[in-house]
This record gives structure tokens, sequence and C-alpha cells, in this order.
């Protein structure tokens, strides 16, 4: 194993990171997977979000678990069950603001919970603007536009 400038060797032979963490860390953990939308809803809407997730966080860590897993939270129209983003660097409204994801991950991180989420690139939806551009693009060789669109 070849451990240079972004890792050291701790005594016992672990590997870790400058800031401490075990790059192997996922090795060994227990995931709970969840979809916001079906988790817990805050506000009665018949809608799971990131306030009632919030509120169940120390049922989870009571669980046994120590990382979160997220299914796509991102803007969408929801045709393929989330999955098909229109906006990789928003919150869909139904779950609730970027600052109650932040507020989210904060409060995961205080009971030692690790948080990960579903990126799913290959996967975009209709109404993305990448897709948009492809469908007006002018067919000719090459065109970036239409190159992305065939490899989605």
């Amino acid at each position: 194993m070849n451990v240079q400038h972004s890792a050291q060797t701790k005594p016992t032979g672990t590997l870790v990171s400058k800031d401490g963490v075990d790059p192997l860390w996922f090795k060994d953990a227990i995931i709970y997977q969840l979809h916001v939308k079906s988790f817990m809803d805050s506000n009665g809407d018949g809608i799971g979000d990131f306030p009632g997730l919030i509120s169940k966080l120390d049922y989870i860590a009571d669980l046994g678990v120590n990382v979160i897993w997220l299914l796509p939270f991102y803007p969408s129209p929801r045709l393929d069950d989330g999955y098909d983003i229109k906006e990789y660097t928003g919150v869909s409204p139904d779950y609730g603001t970027l600052q109650d994801v932040k507020r989210f991950i904060h409060e995961a991180h205080k009971r030692g919970l690790k948080v990960i989420s579903e990126l799913v690139i290959n996967h975009t939806s209709d109404q993305h603007p990448w897709f948009q551009r492809a469908r007006t693009a002018k067919p000719r060789l090459g065109a970036p536009e239409l190159l992305r669109l065939v490899r989605q």
C-alpha cells in the first residue's frame, strides 16, 4: 500500500487521513438507507421531509447504525422516483430547504452519524438544462450537447 502525503500510519498499522479519518471507514459501516419522502413527515402534507428526519435522528442512532445513506432528494419531476434529477445542487421543496439539509447533516454529525447521498449523474430529467439544450441543438458531428444526451 502506498501511503503518501494525504495519509499517515497509526502505530497499529491502520491507515488514516491527515484529519484522522480512516479512508476505509465504509468497510465496517452499518448503513441505514432511507428515502426522505417516505421517512417522516413533519408538516402533515403526507411527504417526508428533512425536519421530520431530524426529529428521528436519535431513533436512527439508537438502532446502532453509523451512516445514513440518503436516496436522491434533489428537485425532480419524479417520473423515475426522484432519479430523474432536474437540478443537482438544489433540494426538492417538498423535502425542505438547503438550510434544512445543512441542519440535518450538522445534527447527524453531533450524533456520530456520517451522511452519504446518492448522486446519480447518469440520470437527468428531461427538464434539466443539459437535456433542453440537447433537444434544441442542431445535429452536427461531435456536438457536445448531443454527445451529453447520448451518454445520459
